[in-house]
């Protein structure tokens, strides 16, 4: 009697993988081999987004601003600055009446960006002063390869791409750190201290140019190979972007090759299973938007995140072109818009239980995660989705007979985080974060379950075709 009363009131909280057979298998290690291919390609927001345009040129999609008109099954988009990008295909319903389904994820990632005037020589040593981006732990980005990744503009406005790193015949670079035998006073500073902002400085060149009467060899030795190789000269880094990221590849874990490890995959592993579903869609009742933005992870400001209003101006093209635009209409537009903010979420990590609530936290392999509400304390910062949305949400998922989890972001008043999900939901959206758990959050190798990764796909693909 109890345990079937037990069965019927408790909440389930499975393993996903527990209910998996051999075909779904084999379909979640595809999608899986495809996302993790489409980010080694893609570690910046600059080449996420060049990669998301030819996935959607592939895919019948037009840039919006070459079409005079638009009808429903239409697919388009903007690319914002080539740093951010909205797609989105036209529903059959009024878009007036029914608003949209918004599904918005972010592809910038915790990093580190050169400085303006980045090169310098010290001790005989050539090195790039760089200023971190996001939040991350300082102490992680020491000795570990490097990847340099961007462009420099010149003042002609002729482009220079970069990227090297990647492939096994090109140089890394590196952050070095002391030796334990002469770190005593360093390891007694507190660990967010252990490594000063400034000295993250990446070693770049040891060589010096052959000339005794030149002050700085080394310095131009590294800019001759540069100019030689991209016509460039130290005046054209003024004028530039130019990350470091991670030299890892994306890689299967585990013995059970159950998981991925990854650099970026906050939030690149929402946006890629996002941009992928809509990829896969034909057509649809409400008209189905995909955001793909810039910024989020140092505030969405600037005209390429989401507190800019280039999305309100792709959302007025899609009204403009359809014929329907009126005053106020996109406000109404937004005010009937559902959307599903796609970030991720915490992994409940059983090394550091103590931070997590263990009935509120995401865990990997238990499917998409739901989180109401983000914030800090006392929820400052968080939109916090109503009953009624999440209740619909649910509907969605249970319907289609996807795995989800309810959670929080780690114990109340131990930290907190936010998404662009507030931004929409000040424009009258009704949002819920939902995305993908992951363990080791900003560090440069993150993890997620390969598991949740398909259910995330599973999700967007449902709430598009609802």
């Amino acid at each position: 009697m109890g345990e079937q009363l037990k069965e019927k009131l408790f909440t389930k909280r499975e393993e996903g993988w527990k209910e998996v057979d051999e075909k779904q298998k084999q379909e979640i290690m595809k999608i899986s081999e495809e996302y993790m291919a489409f980010l080694n390609n893609s570690k910046t927001e600059r080449e996420f987004i060049k990669n998301a345009k030819k996935l959607a040129d592939d895919n019948g999609y037009t840039d919006i601003i070459n079409k005079t008109e638009l009808k429903p099954g239409d697919k388009v988009y903007f690319i914002n600055r080539e740093k951010s990008m909205y797609l989105a295909i036209i529903g059959e319903n009024s878009i007036e009446e029914n608003g949209m389904h918004i599904i918005g994820s972010h592809v910038d990632s915790p990093r580190l960006d050169l400085k303006p005037n980045p090169l310098c020589e010290e001790g005989g040593l050539a090195y790039f002063k760089t200023h971190y981006y996001g939040g991350i732990k300082k102490y992680q980005w020491t000795t570990i390869p490097l990847s340099l990744h961007g462009v420099i503009v010149k003042t002609n406005g002729e482009k220079v791409e970069i990227n090297i790193g990647e492939n096994e015949t090109d140089p890394i670079f590196t952050i070095t750190d002391l030796l334990p035998h002469l770190a005593q006073q360093q390891m007694e500073k507190k660990l967010k201290e252990g490594i000063d902002g400034e000295d993250l400085k990446l070693l770049i060149g040891s060589i010096p140019f052959e000339d005794d009467k030149v002050q700085e060899k080394v310095k131009l030795n590294i800019l001759n190979i540069l100019n030689k190789k991209y016509d460039i000269t130290e005046a054209d880094f003024m004028s530039s972007e130019l990350e470091l990221v991670p030299a890892f590849r994306a890689r299967t874990l585990g013995f059970d090759e159950s998981m991925v490890a990854a650099y970026g995959q906050d939030d690149k592993v929402c946006a890629y299973t996002s941009l992928s579903a809509m990829m896969n869609l034909e057509a649809v009742k409400n008209t189905a938007v995909c955001i793909l933005s810039d910024k989020e992870e140092i505030g969405s400001m600037g005209n390429t995140g989401m507190e800019s209003h280039m999305f309100d101006f792709f959302i007025s093209e899609i009204l403009n072109k359809l014929g329907v635009n009126k005053p106020n209409l996109l406000d109404r537009v937004f005010c009937f818009s559902k959307m599903l903010s796609s970030d991720v979420d915490a992994g409940y990590d059983p090394i550091y239980a103590s931070v997590s609530d263990s009935l509120n936290a995401g865990y990997l392999g238990r499917g998409i995660a739901l989180n109401k509400y983000t914030g800090a304390r006392g929820k400052s910062g968080a939109s916090d989705a109503n009953a009624e949305y999440v209740g619909w949400v649910r509907n969605v998922l249970e319907k289609n007979n996807i795995k989800y989890q309810i959670t929080e972001l780690g114990k109340v008043d131990i930290g907190g985080g936010g998404t662009i999900a507030y931004i929409l939901a000040n424009k009258g959206t009704d949002v819920i974060d939902c995305g993908v758990p992951v363990l080791s959050m900003h560090a440069p190798y993150e993890v997620t379950s390969k598991y949740d990764i398909y259910s995330a796909y599973k999700t967007y693909e449902a709430f598009w075709k609802e």
